[in-house]
């Protein structure tokens, strides 16, 4: 699940990912849950970009990854803008000592990187073990129907004057899943370096995803399209499905 090379030109090739919709749509999502939210946990955080933006909206934030080098440069932009953030390097799969948060989110395809029954049971059972009781969850991924009409078998790249990358993407055995050969190139000096990544994504249905919640404990599972917190709006061009649950008491 790390991301190694690609954390160095990352955040030049995401420079326009619709980050503040992800913002606005957490807290849109707590406002109308009427819940008092201060501590949140950010699951594959990456360099920070959402972390940072809540922290900076007044949210006590500590951002969790897997990858060193992503962490890194997350660091060093809440060092910058003065923000105090706790970060952590751990496996979303064997998440722990995470306690007594108000809200867990996980945004920008993180949960479509958990890509078998067991290993989102497990994320997900810990997720609901670092809630409070009626804390929320709120993550995203990918439809079945993006997935199969706009990745699945598709060529994508972009080149800029400092980085470039040509992506692959592949169709799995199993529906939704699917495996991305991407090389980048970085500019060193006055040299290009080439770096390989390798990554394999599955996304499930929609019932599959509220059944693995409801199982690891959480409750009035909620269910959103493409950043509108509006109900009934999922349809066949839906590209991005958000889940937002409560964790049940006890």
């Amino acid at each position: 699940m790390a991301y190694k090379q690609m954390a160095y030109v990352y955040d030049k090739l995401m420079m326009h990912a619709p980050y503040n919709e992800w913002v606005n749509f957490t807290q849109a999502a707590i406002k109308r849950s009427g819940k008092k939210i201060e501590q949140i946990a950010d699951l594959g955080c990456g360099t920070g970009e959402i972390t940072t933006r809540l922290a900076k909206a007044g949210y006590s934030m500590t951002g969790v990854d897997y990858s060193t080098e992503m962490l890194t440069y997350a660091e060093h932009k809440a060092s910058k803008d003065k923000l105090s953030i706790q970060w952590l390097c751990q496996d979303l799969r064997e998440l722990e000592g995470l306690i007594h948060f108000d809200a867990v989110v996980s945004y920008c395809d993180v949960m479509n990187y958990i890509t078998t029954e067991e290993e989102l049971k497990s994320v997900f059972k810990r997720a609901a073990d670092s809630l409070n009781d009626g804390g929320l969850f709120i993550f995203d991924v990918h439809s079945l129907s993006h997935v199969d009409q706009h990745y699945i078998n598709q060529i994508f790249a972009d080149v800029m004057d400092d980085a470039s990358y040509i992506w692959f993407c592949s169709e799995g055995d199993e529906p939704g899943e699917m495996y991305h050969d991407l090389t980048f190139f970085s500019l060193d000096g006055e040299m290009y370096e080439r770096f390989d990544e390798y990554h394999h994504q599955r996304t499930y249905s929609i019932e599959f995803y509220k059944q693995l919640l409801v199982a690891a404990g959480f409750e009035n599972v909620e269910i959103y399209a493409d950043f509108k917190l509006i109900d009934e709006n999922i349809d066949d061009n839906s590209e991005r499905i958000f889940f937002l649950a409560e964790k049940r008491s006890v």
